[in-house]
C-alpha cells in the first residue's frame, strides 16, 4: 500500500508567485466519498487514475496509476463529478522538501494553498516565509470538497 503524508498551509504574501514554473492542471472525482477518492487528473501531457482512503491525522493510503490520456479526458468530460478542479502547480523546492503551490480557476479562482509531503507525521521541516496558517484538517480545503463547496461559496 502507498502511503501519503501530507500538510496544508495558506499563502502570505506574493513571493511564491516568482517561484517554480506554474503547470495547468485538470482533475475530476469519480468518486469523492470520505472513506474512497477515486481521482482522474491531467497534468501537462501526463494522466493518473488515484485511489485514496480516509485521512487519519494527515495520513491516508494511496494508489496511483498512469491512464492514457485519451481516457482521462474522456472520464473527465463523461464520467467526473462536475466542476471540475483545474488550477496551476508551482513545485518549489526548499531546505531539502519540495512544496506544491496550487493556484485554482474556475469556481475556486482567488484560492491559493500549499502542501508539503513528509516521510511521516512528526517530520522537523523548516517553513518558507511566504507559508502562513497551517489547514490540514479543514475539511474545505480538500479537492474532493472544493467540487462540492467551491471557494467561491465560502
Amino acid at each position: 500500500m502507498g502511503v501519503e503524508i501530507e500538510r496544508k498551509f495558506l499563502l502570505c504574501g506574493e513571493q511564491w508567485r516568482d517561484l517554480g514554473e506554474p503547470v495547468l492542471l485538470r482533475q475530476g472525482y469519480l468518486c469523492s466519498h470520505p472513506d474512497r477518492v477515486v481521482r482522474v487528473r491531467i497534468e501537462g501531457i501526463a494522466a493518473t487514475l488515484t485511489i485514496k482512503g480516509r485521512n487519519t491525522g494527515a495520513t491516508r493510503g494511496e494508489w496511483e496509476y498512469p491512464i492514457p490520456l485519451a481516457d482521462a479526458n474522456e472520464l473527465l468530460d463523461k464520467l467526473c463529478e462536475q466542476p471540475l478542479i483545474e488550477k496551476f502547480r508551482r513545485r518549489i523546492p526548499f531546505a531539502g522538501n519540495v512544496w506544491e503551490v496550487d493556484e485554482f480557476l474556475g469556481a475556486n479562482d482567488g484560492l491559493a494553498f500549499a502542501e508539503i509531503e513528509l516521510g511521516s507525521e512528526d517530520q522537523a521541516f523548516e517553513k518558507p516565509t511566504w507559508i502562513g496558517a497551517e489547514v490540514t484538517h479543514d475539511k474545505r480545503y480538500y479537492n474532493s470538497s472544493l467540487i462540492r463547496f467551491p471557494f467561491s461559496q465560502w
